[in-house]
Parts: structure tokens; sequence; C-alpha cells
């Protein structure tokens, strides 16, 4: 049975002031994850463009198939036409509507099928093609109709499925699209699931009183746009949840240790390859008589500067006062000692791991 309008506010009214203050406090703890853990924004990566640009697509296409242009012709709102109109003068009505005042092929087909209530009332809750084609089909079964229009209902959600499984692959969006992999499965699967259940559960003898064609519930198509509808709504936001993650504005996780341990190897290794690349340079340098007497010479030029420097009275008064009153002279000696202790350990230390070793 299809759950009420009625019912449905009346759980938002009494649930919905304690859960949407936890809804914005997840999204705000969400949001400012990233920036606690040190992760700044980044421009949009071309993987998550292309996992995001699937789902854009996607979700366009879904949009513009619900609008009432695609949807599958509805004879009695084509005529204009009661539920309970003779059979002949609805399809008369809907021969003057066709080229040549010619029926179709499904339109007789469903002439022929319209030869009760229950057949009309099923035409309203599982649309023209089950009941013109189902070979297997007959309103004295009425679950035989939701069989047959079963596959028709859970092919769109199986296509978009493939779609946001292509797109969240690592294939397509790289590291950024596995982790809303499986909610995303997840979440169209119980789709799929809750559509089949209402469908199968509508109670469809309801129209049965329903004298005019305003009073009539057509659950086929509404059920149609509603779907490709929230299909839309779907693929659009974990569009937009993969936006927010990709660029670091909200979900991102920090990096894993081995992640954090293979960063901080790549640096090292970058950072001795400029080592050894100052070595060779400096060893070239010492090596080569003329790049030697050049050094040689810039630092006897320099010395030279700096002694005429330093003997000038200003700077002698401007030390003198430094060393005085701002500068404490055993802080700078305690911590030169221990930054040489760091780079270079103390002979006992490396006496004894030699005679370790």
């Amino acid at each position: 049975m299809a759950i009420p309008w009625g019912t449905i506010k009346s759980l938002l009214i009494f649930f919905g002031p304690m859960l949407l203050p936890k809804a914005i406090s997840y999204y705000r703890s969400a949001r400012a994850s990233p920036a606690a853990a040190g992760m700044p924004i980044q421009p949009l990566p071309l993987p998550a463009f292309r996992a995001i640009a699937i789902l854009a697509t996607t979700a366009l296409v879904l949009l513009l198939r619900a609008l009432p242009l695609f949807s599958p012709e509805n004879v009695f709102l084509r005529t204009q036409s009661r539920l309970q109109i003779p059979t002949d003068v609805l399809f008369n009505r809907l021969a003057t509507l066709r080229p040549g005042n010619v029926l179709t092929p499904t339109d007789n087909a469903l002439r022929a099928k319209f030869v009760n209530l229950e057949s009309r009332l099923l035409y309203l809750q599982h649309g023209p093609d089950a009941l013109a084609n189902c070979p297997f089909c007959s309103s004295e079964d009425p679950r035989s109709y939701f069989y047959y229009a079963l596959p028709a209902l859970l092919i769109p959600h199986l296509l978009n499925l493939i779609l946001v499984s292509l797109a969240t692959s690592s294939l397509i969006s790289g590291p950024h699209g596995p982790k809303w992999r499986s909610a995303a499965a997840i979440t169209a699967g119980l789709g799929a699931a809750l559509d089949a259940y209402l469908a199968s559960s509508y109670n469809y003898q309801a129209n049965a009183r329903a004298t005019r064609l305003s009073d009539l519930e057509f659950f086929f198509w509404t059920a149609r746009a509603t779907r490709l509808f929230l299909l839309c709504v779907f693929d659009a936001a974990l569009a937009a949840l993969l936006y927010l993650s990709a660029t670091n504005r909200a979900f991102a996780a920090p990096p894993g240790a081995a992640e954090r341990v293979e960063a901080v190897t790549r640096r090292l290794a970058a950072t001795k390859s400029r080592l050894n690349a100052v070595g060779i340079v400096k060893n070239t340098a010492l090596r080569d008589e003329d790049l030697r007497a050049r050094t040689q010479a810039y630092w006897q030029h320099e010395g030279r500067l700096m002694r005429e420097v330093m003997e000038e009275r200003e700077v002698v008064e401007g030390v003198n006062n430094a060393l005085e009153n701002r500068i404490n002279i055993q802080d700078i000696t305690r911590d030169a000692d221990a930054y040489a202790l760091n780079v270079l350990p103390r002979m006992e230390e490396v006496v004894k791991e030699s005679v370790v070793g």
C-alpha cells in the first residue's frame, strides 16, 4: 500500500526538528574536516572532471526523459475522457486524432483489452505497453501485469547504476570516485527496490470511484516522471559530492599512513638528489684549478671586506650594544651545540657503533 502524503507530512513535522540540526552539524563537520587535516582547496582534477561530466550528462538525459513530451501516450488524457466512457466512443475519439483517422496496432490492442473496468484500472497502474503487448496477462490475474511491467520499471535503475559505477570507477575518476561507489550502489539498489515495492503495493482500485477525469490518479505516468526525476537528482547529488571531495572543499579524507610515508620518501629522495648535485658541483669546483682559484679569491675578498666593516666605529658600537642588551650568548651557544650534535654525532657514539658492528 502506498504511504499517504498526509502521513509523510506528519513524519516530517515530527522528525524534522530532530534530524535537520544533526544533518546541518554533520555537513559542517564534514566541510571543516579537510581544513582541520591541513588539506588546502585544490583545482578540480581531470579524473574527477571526467566522472562529473558523465554524471551531469546522465542527469540531463534523465531530466529530459522525465518531461511529458517523452512520456507514453495516455488515451484518457489525450481524448479528455472519463474512465467509465464506452470503449467505442473512447476509440472513435482517439481515431479522430490519428493520421487518416486510422487507429494504430497499439490502439487496436488496447481496444481489445478494454472490455471491463478492471482492465482500465490496470492500464492506469501499469501503462499502455503492459496492457497492449503482454501475451500472458489477463485482468483475472492482476499480478501478471506487474510481472510483465517489472523489467521496464527496473531498466532505468539498472542503466543508471551501470553509468554511476563507471563514473565512480578508478579507471574514470582515479582515486576520487571509489570512496563514493559503495554508497552510490547501495542507494541505487534501495531506490530500485522501493520503486518496485510501491508499484506492486499500489491500490489501483481507488480509481474505480473516480467519476471525472480530474479525479483520476495516473499512477504509471506520475511514477515514471518521479522515477526519472529522482534518478536525475541522485546523479546530480553524487556529482556535487564528488566535486566537493575532489577539491577538498568537504568530505575529503586525509591521506593514509602508507600514502604519507610514500610522500615523505619521495621528498627525501628528491632532497638527496639535490644534495648529491650540490656535492658534485662543489667537487668539480674544488678539482678545477681555475674554479678553485676564483673561489679562494672570492672568500679572501669577502674576509677582507668584513674585517674593514667590523673595524668601523658605528658597527663595533652596534655589536657591543646587541651583545650586552638584546642577545643572550648562552642561549645561542646552547642552540648551536644542539644543532651541531644533531648534524654530527658525538665521537664516542661513532666509536661505540663501530665496535658493536
